[in-house]
């Protein structure tokens, strides 16, 4: 069964640090361009970063400087290092997976061919 999975999420006091592991199983995760996404308690699912099969990096202005994705194809995994968390970075995170040819997108709304189950932060004092 192909499948992502998400982990490393926790509760983490503002200004901590927390690592999210997107992992792969079943299919080869260096054809996919990643994307990692947030959803808040009401509020609609936004992208953070993005990955793209040739290591092109997005990411949203709200991390830019505290947040980094990297891939590591031979773990078949793509991890989000997020420091100087704040509380406003509350949310369940996901990662999904395209496999597009080229470049990388931070819209949850666009097609992609996998889906995690989410993994949840929480930054709080």
């Amino acid at each position: 069964q192909s499948q992502l999975v998400e982990s490393g999420g926790g509760l983490v006091q503002p200004g901590g640090s927390l690592r999210l592991s997107c992992a792969a199983s079943g299919f080869a995760l260096d054809s996919y361009a990643i994307g990692w996404f947030r959803q808040a308690p009401r509020r609609e699912r936004e992208g953070v970063a993005c990955i793209s099969r040739r290591q092109i990096i997005s990411y949203a202005d709200s991390v830019k400087g505290r947040f980094t994705i990297t891939r590591d194809n031979a773990k078949n995994t793509v991890y989000l290092q997020m420091n100087s968390l704040k509380p406003e970075d509350t949310g369940v995170y996901f990662c999904a997976a395209a496999n597009w040819e080229s470049g990388c997108s931070r819209d949850p709304y666009n097609e992609y061919n996998y889906w995690g189950q989410g993994t949840q932060v929480t930054v709080s004092s």
